[in-house]
């Protein structure tokens, strides 16, 4: 990713925000966080900086993910949500089109990765150096082209969730990095849908939500 970075000019478009939390739906092409370079300074936490300027980062989601992301607005809520994080009480949810028919309905990847150093950003699995990584899936529908899952990560390994579509041989349709065809579809195929946590102020449940735009 060099100087063909142009992010999307969406508003910003804000799911939730109280004294602790500011919950967004990140659009697809945005980087999470600035990367190296000026043509690169454009990313989803400086934008919300400039409606929140005490926003904080908790998480990522890759550049060409989108969904829900959530910030901290104070050091407090920043420490509690990356402990929540940090102990897999956060719960997370995505929508994905997969090319082919995944089979079973229902099933767990348990494959450890680590990044493929010579390829890198890409990462691969690996037995005997990767780190463990989990994703469950569920598929809604099917037909012999493609697959509509909805996957579960119980880790947050990067690129976990396409390095395990992959191995199972249905690679998110649009990835850039793991799919042969990604210039056939507008973006990558992978939504953040559904995230459950608890504030951090007085430990409520709450869950935030933002529909697939595919």
């Amino acid at each position: 990713m060099s100087s063909d970075y142009t992010p999307p000019s969406d508003p910003l478009d804000i799911i939730h925000a109280d004294h602790e939390l500011i919950v967004v739906n990140k659009p697809s092409g945005l980087l999470s966080v600035p990367g190296k370079g000026a043509h690169l300074a454009d990313c989803l936490i400086a934008r919300v900086q400039e409606a929140f300027p005490t926003a904080l980062l908790v998480h990522r989601l890759d550049r060409d993910t989108s969904g829900v992301m959530i910030f901290a607005a104070t050091p407090h809520a920043q420490r509690h949500l990356g402990l929540q994080f940090e102990k897999r009480q956060i719960k997370k949810a995505y929508i994905a089109r997969l090319r082919g028919r995944l089979e079973p309905k229902e099933g767990t990847v348990d494959l450890p990765l680590i990044v493929d150093w010579p390829n890198r950003p890409l990462q691969m699995v690996c037995h005997e150096t990767g780190k463990p990584a989990q994703t469950d899936w569920k598929v809604l529908r099917a037909t012999d082209a493609e697959s509509r899952v909805r996957l579960f990560p119980k880790t947050g390994r990067s690129h976990q969730l396409r390095v395990h579509m992959l191995a199972l041989g249905h690679p998110i349709l649009g990835d850039p990095f793991y799919s042969d065809n990604p210039a056939a579809y507008p973006r990558l195929m992978l939504h953040a849908e559904d995230l459950r946590l608890r504030h951090p102020d007085g430990g409520k449940g709450m869950r935030f939500f933002a529909k697939a735009p595919f």
